[in-house]
């Protein structure tokens, strides 16, 4: 097994996302997992401020910033990983299936620009892949069900499994999405509990579950199986599934579902600027025409 990296979290509350700066005790070579950009929805405003307290540990720490990997295509916020590879010159990495997803919504949002072949990313990831960060050797680990792209990365013994699993006394992602499967999802999490009890996992999201008053997004293998309040173990397929289509059809849409996803298709690029140099969001409008 690989070296144990070393793991920095940093918690954007405004969007209850985790990014973690991961890295190769031996080289210094690190990756950023998930970096999100801040983004004022009634404003449009963008800010890197939370990127660069990032890349500011990065440097404290002697770090080499060699990846910015996403676990999916998010809908909760902004990739910030175009300013982390401007940065520092790292590779932008995701699943390979991000091309289901980009052909899911070029035509909603009339994306022409978006490549069809995942080319807006450097680089797309299989099933069972392995790559390195520094000595540290990574796997990755096609966990579909949230949305059809979602990968894990397990390093060492620990694994990133972005929006699939949340804290055992909150439970599991939302399948309803655009491509999304309860079905696949259960699957992918046995996947994850089938690793070794001891493995780590960390988390993209924490809304801290009712009671529970201090955020968390580190949990294990064990604590899942034994008390996830969605998915421990002898919770059958068909009972996830039943339990997962009733609560996803009470849920409402993310609050930055529309930016994020045509800013995430697009590796967290924005849209190409218009004639006056700005670049515009889009909102799908279907108007429903009374009798």
């Amino acid at each position: 097994m690989t070296a144990r990296p070393n793991i920095q979290a940093f918690f954007d509350e405004p969007t209850h996302t985790v990014t973690y700066l991961v890295s190769d005790p031996a080289t210094g070579q690190a990756a950023v997992i998930d970096p999100v950009l801040d983004y004022d929805h009634p404003s449009g405003e963008v800010d890197t401020r939370s990127l660069a307290t990032v890349l500011a540990a990065a440097e404290a720490g002697g770090l080499t910033v060699v990846w910015a990997l996403e676990t999916h295509v998010h809908a909760d916020h902004l990739s910030g990983a175009p300013f982390i590879k401007l940065r520092t010159g790292a590779a932008i990495g995701i699943g390979e299936h991000v091309r289901d997803v980009q052909s899911i919504f070029r035509p909603i949002f009339n994306a022409t620009d978006v490549k069809a072949d995942g080319g807006d990313f450097d680089k797309l990831f299989a099933d069972g892949e392995r790559f390195r960060i520094g000595a540290l050797e990574v796997e990755v680990l096609h966990t579909p069900g949230h949305t059809p792209a979602d990968v894990s990365y397990r390093i060492g013994d620990a694994v990133f499994v972005g929006d699939t699993l949340f804290m055992p006394d909150y439970g599991t992602a939302r399948a309803d999405f655009p491509g999304g499967d309860a079905r696949q999802l259960y699957r992918s999490i046995r996947k994850l509990l089938d690793l070794p009890p001891e493995t780590r996992l960390f988390l993209c999201h924490d809304y801290k579950a009712p009671g529970r008053d201090a955020y968390c997004w580190e949990t294990t293998v064990q604590a899942q199986r034994e008390t996830s309040v969605h998915v421990h173990d002898g919770v059958s397929e068909d009972a996830f599934v039943k339990m997962r289509e009733e609560r996803d059809a009470t849920l409402s849409p993310p609050a930055l579902l529309i930016p994020s996803i045509q800013v995430n298709i697009r590796a967290g690029n924005f849209p190409p600027a218009e004639a006056n140099g700005v670049s515009y969001l889009m909102i799908p409008v279907k108007p429903k025409v009374g009798n």
